[in-house]
């Protein structure tokens, strides 16, 4: 039945053909005994219940499901899948139908996969200290909202999420799932690129999510890193590179935040009384919005920061909010008017941010198409001068940088 077959134990003495079905030969292999599928295509769906390495020579090996559920099921501590292509899951939500599944494990590696035509990708449930890394995933030809998942992690806690590259999946989901590392990812023309819920002390590291609804979004989690991570073109309305929503003690920082409708936006963030969140050395670029804030009552921390190209730099949805409880300090402004006459390389006035109420494009969002058009920098500039109400104060950088200070 099989192009190639071979069963090799731990010391690569050559077993012969151990079965004539791939799920019998998973059956009689011995634990820590490795099984190389040769070119070919291999029916699923299957099952590893022992500690074994499931892979391919050169890549080619298929296993393909039945179109009803999980095509590859991984139940052994210690399993390996590695190297191979699987597609052919069912399309069942409450199911979570997937390409491979792991669940109440430990130390299992789910590497260098092509995984496609699955409705969730990989699914982790109570799984732990694991690694999944450098895979290619896409989902189902089905519309945004009815894909499954590329990545998707239940009740999974230190896992290594690492050089994988999800398209075209709805989003990557971390739900109840803490202290994994997620790094060097590139996610591209889907939902959410990483969602986090209920999931504390993760790091973010890193990756590139460009052409999503939703770069990478946090909700009612707390401790986590997110750090040099470039996220663009969530260019939609209501796009955003960086959701926090009620969210603590987080550090946010050297990320490239590029080309967004809403760059960060931030929703009663910090949330726990306390706490901060602290926002370092971030490129905010050509976003229509850099940062949006909503029910702010908690006070970050801005330093450092680099606001070039954005139509506005702070925006803010909330008129309850708090804003004299943020500090801004030394962060470089496009938009600073200032000078710097001792030469120390801070401005020697205060940025103030203001919002004027009647800026045209922040209630008619279409007319964004001709920012930076003579008609509309001229509407701009007389909105500044002559005000139709009251600026709200959104923000004062008492020192910002107006060049790289001269260390010489």
């Amino acid at each position: 039945m099989f192009s190639r077959f071979i069963v090799l134990p731990l010391l690569l003495l050559s077993l012969p053909c151990l079965g004539n079905t791939l799920q019998e030969a998973i059956d009689k292999a011995a634990p820590g005994s490795i099984i190389k599928l040769g070119r070919g295509v291999y029916p699923g769906p299957i099952r590893i219940d022992k500690a074994i390495t499931l892979t391919s020579e050169d890549g080619s090996a298929i296993i393909r499901g039945s179109g009803e559920g999980s095509v590859i099921t991984v139940t052994a501590n210690h399993a390996v899948v590695s190297d191979l292509v699987v597609e052919g899951s069912g399309d069942s939500h409450q199911s979570i139908d997937s390409c491979i599944v792991a669940r109440e494990i430990n130390s299992v590696k789910i590497i260098s996969n092509t995984l496609r035509d699955c409705l969730f990708g990989i699914n982790f449930e109570n799984t732990h200290r694991s690694q999944i890394q450098s895979n290619t995933i896409s989902s189902k030809p089905f519309s945004l909202g009815l894909k499954g998942d590329g990545i998707r992690l239940w009740y999974s806690h230190a896992n290594i999420i690492r050089g994988n590259t999800t398209r075209s999946v709805r989003d990557n989901v971390f739900w109840y799932s803490s202290a994994n590392r997620i790094e060097d990812n590139t996610g591209y023309d889907s939902r959410y690129s990483l969602h986090f819920m209920y999931a504390d002390r993760n790091e973010i590291r890193s990756n590139r999510f460009r052409d999503n609804s939703v770069g990478v979004f946090l909700m009612y989690s707390h401790g986590s890193t997110i750090n040099g991570n470039i996220l663009t073109g969530a260019s939609e309305r209501f796009g955003i590179g960086l959701g926090l929503k009620e969210v603590s003690d987080c550090i946010i920082e050297n990320n490239t935040v590029l080309y967004n409708a809403n760059g960060m936006y931030l929703d009663q963030s910090p949330y726990q009384p306390g706490t901060t969140n602290k926002f370092l050395g971030n490129r905010f670029l050509y976003n229509a919005v850099a940062i949006r804030m909503q029910g702010v009552m908690i006070g970050s921390q801005f330093e450092g920061n680099h606001f070039d190209g954005n139509i506005a730099d702070i925006d803010n949805d909330t008129q309850a909010s708090n804003l004299s409880l943020n500090r801004w300090f030394r962060n470089r402004w496009d938009k600073y008017e200032g000078f710097d006459r001792n030469r120390d390389g801070y401005g020697d006035t205060p940025h103030e941010v203001y919002a004027y109420a009647d800026h045209l494009w922040r209630h008619q969002p279409s007319t964004l198409f001709f920012y930076a058009s003579p008609i509309i920098g001229i509407m701009n500039f007389m909105a500044r001068l002559m005000p139709f109400s009251e600026p709200a104060l959104l923000a004062v950088d008492p020192q910002p940088v107006v060049r790289k200070r001269d260390d010489g």
